[in-house]
């Protein structure tokens, strides 16, 4: 037998297997005491008993695997004590309703937070392999995909930091959103298929499936109503552990699969229907194919409704289950359960607890609406008219009957009361119903959140006051006290600890780690910032980072960039309010001015973009190609070599993230003013030392009050600005007349000269949208204010000394945006929730 054939004295006697079992399950147990022998013998028992196989044929893949399931172990002995905790005090608990979890690799995060970081690496180390080296097997989990869901995983960190009682609630995607390519510029959509070889972090609970109803027809009765010949779809949980930072506290990610009460229809089959035995399956698990399917047409709309109301109406029940196991009196359900809706996508949780609480348990109106309006609270993350959701009547109707009909009771209810309240003329009732009937009868969604919930938050100062004074002024007046701010945050051990860990440990090493779960402990490090030792091993780590991540361009991108060049950043979804075709615009008029005059006072400079385009969002599309064009023209112009580089990252997430933030120098944070509801990644740029470029938007307002005004550039009209331009009837014409530079940059970008070898209107609809189409965002507006901003970085950039004190000040002072302060204020002024110890 070859050497790679079965070796027999390497299989364990039945006593033996017995004794290892025992032992590994043993070291299984988290303790403060934990040692790096124990994860060794865990670790190795997983190669052994869960993946067969033995430490020396092991692949990198079997390391990760193994690693991973020894740290799931950790976390569910935790995770036990923590419901143990939890059903003991009878705690009031938070259940959250997200469509996406952008959670980025999980490994490395755990192993943080549990405080095994050193013993694993130590561990895998006398095992002949590198943690680092492992966590790199990970990939990313297709559950998120933008800042909703990014902010989704830090709140979810946070709540098990503070020891708070919450379940987050999600769908479990077979693919992400998309993997994302560049063919000669051009986005290229591909699967990804993230779970094609299953997960080890998660635990299916088949023993907890929900049935969910959809279509069918709804009969009145005497007694009621009934909901019929519907069309049954099965929801199968699968769990993820949440652990919080210091391994005290697991908290559970519940996301739902959808699964066909028919599998294979044998009858349909035998008769030659072999597409037929199938479709019943195949409409089912469409359902949770994919983060966002496109919405462009009729069938893409109602799969988005479908796909909304399958997890809301798994959830729900399940929340009910939970209540019912932990409680006898039902009386007590507005008391001990809080259910928070992450932007408009789980608004139809309202209507379906309402159906649930008349329909089924037969409870009078008035009184489930009070319920209803004790329970949930919402948070509105956009102030985009397009962005908040609608769904023709006619489509509501096909797919939830019942619902429609209870919707529009709860419409005809609050109509009723408008003119009774004297606050609210009788010609704006068509401002407030839940039914918009200015061109095809719909329903507004964010309505529905705003009415059915006794808290609405925007989530930065700004976005806050915009809710009320414009996006929902009747509704503020009609409910008094309902809205209020909550700024958005990031995780620490998540953008810091885990992302940066250079940095981290200079932190650490200078404070203590009292930072890791209190970041407004940095402004101490305004001490040091004079200080010349602290300085240069502050500097230091700047530039090891931007090498690292000159290392990694290079493998993404073929790029080979300088680190000591400026990196000026802007990574985010690709949108025209974010505005990256502001900053195009820059790029292309510094390579005008150095071809003009190569000997020009600028630094070398890397401008990087990294981000996604909706499928169906054609313009979008259109700005990743010209960027690309651009990119390609000026990296193979030998006239500005060393001056001037654009790279353009393919596939970002949470993982290409943490490599490019903690290495970039200007964070672009370019919005229009008024658009961003507040943004996260700003505040992870500057905590880990980048100085803004951005408008008065959003988070920038209270970032500019953190860092004060000479350590961040700003720009731009206000918000109020930008409605006044607007309402006076703005025209980019007069800017294009008048500005002979910019005027020469756009006609350059439409001419086709950046796309040699393809039709000349490849960039066309890029120019035609700021000048034809109104340029909505007011690009040009700003234009002039943003290069002076410019101007301005580049001096300070060359000021090596008010350059570092500018990024040193950053980190110090944006303590304030950490997910835990934002957790604490939703706990105690919205959610009402305790801290609970777990158990030991």
């Amino acid at each position: 037998m070859s050497s790679r054939g079965l070796r027999l004295d390497r299989v364990l006697p039945p006593s033996e297997i017995s004794r290892s079992m025992k032992s590994f399950l043993g070291s299984a147990r988290f303790t403060k005491e934990t040692t790096v022998e124990a994860i060794r013998e865990c670790t190795s028992a997983h190669l052994r008993f869960s993946l067969a196989c033995f430490p020396e044929s092991a692949t990198p893949r079997d390391w990760w695997l193994a690693t991973s399931l020894m740290t799931r172990d950790f976390l569910t002995e935790r995770f036990l004590a923590t419901q143990e905790a939890y059903q003991k005090t009878q705690a009031r608990r938070l259940y959250y309703l997200s469509l996406e979890y952008f959670l980025g690799r999980l490994l490395r995060q755990n192993l943080l937070n549990l405080g095994l970081w050193d013993l694993t690496a130590a561990a895998l180390k006398s095992l002949g392999t590198d943690l680092e080296a492992v966590c790199e097997e990970e990939g990313e989990m297709g559950l998120g995909n933008g800042g909703l869901g990014r902010l989704a995983a830090c709140f979810l960190d946070s709540l098990a930091t503070l020891r708070l009682p919450a379940i987050g609630y999600g769908i479990h995607y077979e693919f992400g959103l998309f993997q994302q390519d560049f063919a000669h510029g051009y986005q290229i959509e591909r699967p990804d298929d993230w779970h094609r070889f299953g997960s080890p972090w998660e635990m299916v609970h088949p023993e907890r499936v929900q049935t969910v109803h959809l279509y069918g027809t709804v009969e009145h009765q005497e007694g009621g109503c009934r909901w019929t010949d519907c069309r049954d779809v099965l929801g199968l949980p699968f769990d993820i552990p949440i652990a919080g930072f210091g391994g005290n506290t697991v908290n559970l990610l519940r996301l739902w699969s959808a699964k066909s009460t028919r599998e294979f229809d044998l009858d349909a089959f035998n008769r030659g229907g072999y597409f037929e035995a199938v479709g019943e399956k195949s409409f089912c698990e469409s359902i949770t194919k994919i983060l966002y399917p496109n919405d462009k047409t009729e069938k893409g709309k109602e799969l988005r409704l479908v796909q909304q109301y399958f997890f809301v109406s798994c959830s729900l029940r399940d929340i009910l289950r939970r209540f019912e196991e932990e409680h006898q009196d039902w009386n007590l359900l507005p008391e001990k359960v809080v259910i928070h809706l992450n932007d408009t996508h789980p608004a139809i949780a309202i209507v379906e607890l309402m159906r649930i609480l008349i329909d089924e348990r037969r409870m009078e109106w008035e009184r489930a609406w009070d319920w209803i309006t004790r329970i949930f609270a919402y948070t509105n993350h956009t102030l985009l008219p397009e962005a908040l959701e609608t769904w023709s009547v006619s489509l509501f109707h096909r797919v939830l009957p019942r619902h429609l009909e209870i919707l529009y009771e709860i419409n005809r209810r609050l109509l009723e009361r408008v003119p009774g309240t004297g606050q609210i003329p009788d010609g704006k009732r068509r401002a407030i119903s839940l039914i918009d009937e200015n061109h095809t009868k719909a329903v507004r969604m964010a309505h529905l959140a705003v009415i059915g919930s006794f808290s609405v938050n925007g989530v930065s100062a700004l976005h806050s006051e915009l809710l009320q004074s414009r996006l929902f002024p009747d509704f503020s007046a009609l409910f008094p006290g309902r809205f209020r701010n909550v700024t958005n945050g990031i995780t620490p051990r998540v953008w810091l600890l885990g992302a940066n860990p250079l940095l981290a440990s200079l932190l650490t090493e200078t404070l203590g780690e009292g930072w890791i779960t209190d970041l407004s402990g940095l402004q101490e490090l305004r001490k040091f910032i004079g200080d010349p030792s602290f300085r240069e091993r502050y500097a230091a780590i700047k530039r090891a980072n931007k090498v690292r991540l000159s290392d990694c361009l290079r493998e993404w991108c073929g790029l080979t960039a300088d680190p000591d060049a400026l990196f000026d950043v802007q990574i985010k979804r690709i949108h025209e309010y974010k505005r990256q075709h502001l900053n195009l615009l820059h790029i292309l008029w510094l390579y005008r001015r150095l071809l003009e005059n190569p000997s020009a006072e600028f630094p070398p400079r890397l401008f990087l973009f990294g981000g996604k385009a909706a499928p169906g969002y054609d313009l979008a599309k259109c700005l990743i190609k010209a960027i690309n064009a651009v990119a390609v023209r000026i990296n193979s112009d030998s006239r500005v070599y060393g001056r001037l580089q654009v790279a353009f990252v393919p596939n970002y997430g949470v993982t290409r993230a943490s490599r490019i933030i903690p290495a970039a120098d200007l964070s672009e944070q370019i919005s229009t003013a008024g658009k961003e509801a507040s943004g996260t990644g700003n505040m992870k740029l500057a905590l880990n030392g980048a100085v803004t470029i951005g408008t008065l938007d959003g988070a920038n307002v209270e970032i500019g009050e953190e860092v004060g005004p000479e350590n961040i550039f700003i720009f731009g009209l206000t918000a109020e600005q930008v409605a006044e331009r607007v309402q006076e009837g703005y025209n980019p014409w007069e800017i294009y007349e008048s500005d002979a530079e910019l005027r020469a940059i756009l006609d350059w970008i439409g001419s086709g000269d950046l796309t040699p070898g393809e039709p000349a209107s490849v960039l066309a609809p890029l120019r035609h949208s700021l000048l034809e189409g109104g340029d909505p965002f007011l690009v040009l507006a700003d234009f002039a204010a943003y290069l002076a901003a410019q101007r301005e970085a580049e001096r300070a950039y060359r000021d090596r000394a008010r350059w570092l004190s500018m990024t040193m000040e950053n980190t110090a002072s944006v303590g304030k945006f950490s997910s835990d302060r934002s957790i604490r204020e939703y706990a105690e002024g919205i959610w009402r929730l305790s801290s609970t110890p777990a158990s030991d």
